[in-house]
């Protein structure tokens, strides 16, 4: 038994059934979920959302100074014009390194299974940590995170008031826990795919149909299915074959790194595909610059399929339908630093000037 037949099954068995034949928004709300705010704020575990909470989240996701060059902040990396991301391949960090791997969008990420793309962090609030202590992202401590917020007042207050009761709310648990009360907001609704699973037989055109009959026949929505189209579960890339290194390389293993099983080697949480046409380059690597060719990829390697030319333009057409409406997020002004206010720590330009 070919290891590309083996593949196929093991696909098709993850998706319903329905999704072979019959009424196409019929099979189509069998296999995905639209978005709503009330889904995002029940995916939120442990964290109670409160408007207070939320405004002080968004106020932190654009502040520089949580990193100790004072120069980047979470939507730098995940920027919310861009679709929840940035416009390189991987993201630039502190003292202009260069990460390992693409930043995943931060659009619709509460209805993940777990963030990042080996899951290493089960929620947001645990995402919220991990860059802020990466030595080649925001290479900053929680304790000096939390020395710079206890030396703006107007932080501190917004922190009391976020979390009434705790003597001393500015803390490292509490940033993450606003963080990730303001980014369960930043959800996606509205896109044609969610009006034509309501009922709007107009929201999709023919060739969009045709696309979203492929991806469900084809055995695309066997991992990229759910409310976010996708994010849900764990797949080995390259299943069936595996991608060119630049896709793929060797060095990066994937899950293997976060539970050390065979298992898991080049195993990745599945990409979400809610506003996939908004944030190019593909893959974790990123890669893979077009859509065409990241399905054809994505064909190859995982389901052992060669799509024809129509085949393609269609799939590519209905990722164009998961595009739903961009939160609008006014840009917050923030609590103006004290003398007691850490100083940026910049001393990479010196050294690579020298």
């Amino acid at each position: 038994m070919s290891r590309a037949f083996i593949a196929t099954l093991s696909v098709l068995a993850l998706f319903p059934f329905a999704a072979i034949a019959g009424d196409l928004r019929t099979d189509a709300n069998a296999v995905f979920k639209p978005i709503t705010p009330a889904a995002a704020a029940k995916a939120v575990k442990n964290n109670d959302l409160t408007p207070a909470k939320i405004e002080l989240g968004k106020q932190l996701f654009f502040d520089p100074r949580i990193s100790s060059s004072q120069l980047i902040s979470c939507n730098s990396c995940h920027n919310l014009s861009l679709g929840g991301v940035d416009a390189g391949s991987t993201s630039v960090g502190h003292g202009w390194q260069k990460g390992p791997r693409r930043a995943p969008t931060v659009l619709n990420a509460v209805f993940n299974v777990a963030q990042f793309w080996d899951g290493r962090a089960e929620d947001l609030k645990a995402q919220a940590k991990g860059p802020v202590q990466a030595g080649v992202e925001m290479n900053n401590t929680p304790a000096n995170v939390e020395a710079t917020l206890n030396s703006i007042p107007g932080y501190v207050a917004s922190f009391q008031k976020a979390f009434p009761g705790d003597s001393k709310a500015a803390n490292f648990d509490n940033f993450a826990k606003a963080v990730e009360a303001f980014e369960s907001t930043l959800v996606t609704p509205n896109s044609r795919l969610d009006k034509f699973l309501g009922g709007d037989e107009a929201a999709l055109d023919a060739t969009q149909k045709k696309g979203l009959r492929l991806f469900m026949e084809k055995g695309c929505s066997g991992c990229h299915d759910g409310v976010n189209v996708g994010g849900g579960s764990y797949m080995q890339f390259g299943a069936v074959e595996k991608p060119a290194p630049a896709v793929l390389p060797d060095a990066d293993k994937g899950r293997f790194a976060v539970t050390k099983s065979p298992a898991d080697v080049f195993s990745f949480r599945v990409a979400p595909l809610r506003n996939v046409a908004l944030r190019a380059p593909y893959f974790h690597t990123g890669q893979v610059w077009t859509l065409e060719e990241a399905v054809s990829v994505m064909a190859k390697s995982q389901l052992g399929v060669e799509l024809a030319p129509d085949e393609t333009t269609a799939i590519v057409a209905f990722l164009g339908a998961l595009t739903g409406e961009q939160p609008h997020v006014d840009y917050p002004l923030l609590p103006a630093r004290t003398n007691a206010t850490p100083h940026p720590q910049q001393d990479f330009g010196m050294k690579m000037a020298h």
